[in-house]
């Protein structure tokens, strides 16, 4: 996300945002899956927890969505098409997270709740994103740059 643009109030106003989810982000899980809790603790930290997760997806989907843009500019066409297909499936996953708040906290699925195995979904998607996807020309060439000092040689 190197390429966007810096300058414009609502990528700062998003940067901050991302930075504050991401920061309270550990904290509201442990609360979330901690033993120590009670349920009703748990069951209040799992929906912050969730709409954390969710902002945070929702935060990287509009960036992805500014970065698309043809008349920006900001990247050649098929990184925009990736960064297209990055912004659908990310706002794909904050939906999912968010109609995990209808799956009480209760319910479980071989001792664990379900609510935990639907937040694991977004991490499966990214991982299996990276192994499936070919590499970028953006990155081959950084690559080669980087290894011999020139690119192409």
């Amino acid at each position: 996300m190197s390429v966007l643009p810096m300058e414009t109030r609502l990528v700062t106003l998003l940067n901050i945002a991302l930075l504050m989810l991401v920061a309270i982000f550990p904290y509201l899980f442990d609360q979330a899956v901690s033993a120590l809790n009670s349920s009703s603790v748990q069951n209040y930290a799992s929906i912050l927890f969730t709409g954390d997760y969710a902002g945070t997806l929702v935060i990287m989907a509009v960036f992805a969505h500014i970065i698309a843009q043809e008349e920006e500019h900001l990247v050649d066409g098929e990184i925009m098409i990736r960064f297209r297909r990055a912004r659908n499936r990310l706002g794909v996953l904050a939906v999912l997270l968010l109609v995990s708040l209808a799956v009480p906290w209760d319910w479980t699925f071989l001792g664990i709740q379900i609510r935990l195995l639907i937040w694991i979904i977004p991490i499966i998607s990214f991982w299996v994103n990276r192994v499936t996807s070919p590499p970028s020309r953006y990155l081959e060439t950084t690559r080669q740059v980087g290894s011999s000092g020139t690119a192409g040689t």
